[in-house]
């Protein structure tokens, strides 16, 4: 067992623990809008709330369409249509807390997609359902 002060870590070291850190720190924090310019510009094109409404609306071959639970215009609560258990406001104009955490939105969506869509979303519909629901205010 040595005894005495821990080496010092060197400048490129420490600038990369200070990199990582932030980026880990900030991952989850986000804003709607974040999210959707992250989005977007890995679908490589801009997001059309249009398309949006459409796709939250329409069902896709599946028993349900996101409205099914949401509600058609999702700014006030809906309800689960199996379970019954209330589901908050979508719209971030109802919900501020509603898209600020990139981890839930990833969570949902995929939770999501899969029992409407029957797969993964693409990064072009959350962009587009994302941007319809920023356009709602409540």
């Amino acid at each position: 067992m040595t005894t005495g002060t821990p080496k010092s870590r060197s400048p490129a070291a420490a600038l990369l623990a200070v990199v990582l850190g932030s980026a880990c720190a900030g991952a989850a924090a986000a804003t709607p809008r974040d999210l959707l310019a992250d989005y977007s510009a890995r679908a490589s094109g801009s997001a059309d709330p249009a398309r949006g409404r459409a796709f939250f609306t329409t069902a896709h071959g599946r028993d349900w369409a996101c409205a099914s639970c949401h509600g058609p215009t999702p700014v006030s609560d809906g309800r689960h249509a199996a379970t019954g258990k209330a589901i908050r406001p979508l719209a971030p104009s109802a919900d501020p807390a509603r898209f600020t955490d990139r981890d839930k939105v990833e969570k949902w969506f995929r939770r999501n997609c899969a029992d409407v869509v029957g797969r993964a979303c693409t990064d072009a519909e959350k962009a587009d359902v994302l941007a319809w629901l920023i356009t709602l205010n409540r």
